[in-house]
């Protein structure tokens, strides 16, 4: 059975949504839920995500808010963080990860985080049974993805094309998943640009896809009430499941 991922935006529209979004996503084909940290410069975002990172900051976002949404759903839905490095680092990696740990958080997606960096924290994330989700591109040389991949936990990232989440670009990723399976053993799940028309096609050779700016775009929508959008976000999961099945 092939995984689905999640993003959402936590806060975005209020903290009880997101709690009870994410609960309802993980009861309607969700595998893994990214539960993003706003940040105002989200640099490899596409514009929805974007959107929906400066509207929780506006609405008064704070560290606090994260953890108690994580509270609430990381014993019910396998969660991960997904943020950009300095939400993490200002908040002190050493406790930080203990105290993600704690509340049922399996792992972090730090996308501005190179791999080199990250390696001066993987006793910490390995003392607290964190994953730090590995990153590879198709820009990647073969060196590369082996050094990245060698000892990738959880899943591996595979970035589907060079860019912004959420432009949904068409390639041939097959040469290049080869090449990441050729290194590890870890699974592989495709991100950006899948939703439900491209879902079936990014998945081919790979383990799982990661959705964000379709969900967050039913999240924008100011005609639907809370109830629609979470209705909506459950049947497009349900959808893209069916589809990388």
């Amino acid at each position: 059975m092939k995984k689905l991922v999640a993003y959402i935006t936590s806060t975005y529209p209020e903290k009880s949504f997101s709690i009870d979004l994410g609960l309802e996503l993980g009861e309607n084909g969700v595998d893994t839920l990214e539960l993003g940290v706003p940040f105002s410069d989200p640099v490899a975002d596409g514009p929805l995500i974007e959107k929906a990172n400066h509207k929780a900051l506006e609405l008064g976002f704070k560290f606090k808010h994260l953890l108690e949404i994580s509270e609430a759903i990381a014993p019910k839905v396998d969660t991960l963080w997904m943020g950009y490095f300095n939400s993490f680092y200002q908040q002190d990696m050493s406790k930080l990860i203990p105290l993600a740990s704690s509340l049922g958080v399996n792992g972090l997606i730090i996308p501005d985080l190179p791999h080199e960096e990250a390696l001066s924290y993987s006793t910490l994330f390995k003392e607290n049974n964190m994953s730090n989700i590995s990153f590879v591109a198709p820009t990647d040389s073969e060196q590369r993805i082996k050094e990245v991949v060698s000892d990738a936990k959880k899943f591996i990232y595979m970035v589907a094309y060079t860019g912004i989440t959420g432009s949904g670009k068409a390639e041939d990723l097959q040469l290049f998943l080869s090449s990441i399976k050729k290194y590890s053993s870890t699974p592989v799940y495709v991100g950006f640009g899948v939703n439900e028309k491209t879902a079936k096609d990014k998945v081919k050779g790979a383990d799982g896809v990661i959705v964000g700016s379709a969900f967050i775009d039913i999240l924008l929508k100011d005609s639907l009430n809370y109830s629609q959008k979470i209705t909506k976000c459950c049947e497009l999961a349900k959808i893209i499941k069916n589809e990388i099945n």
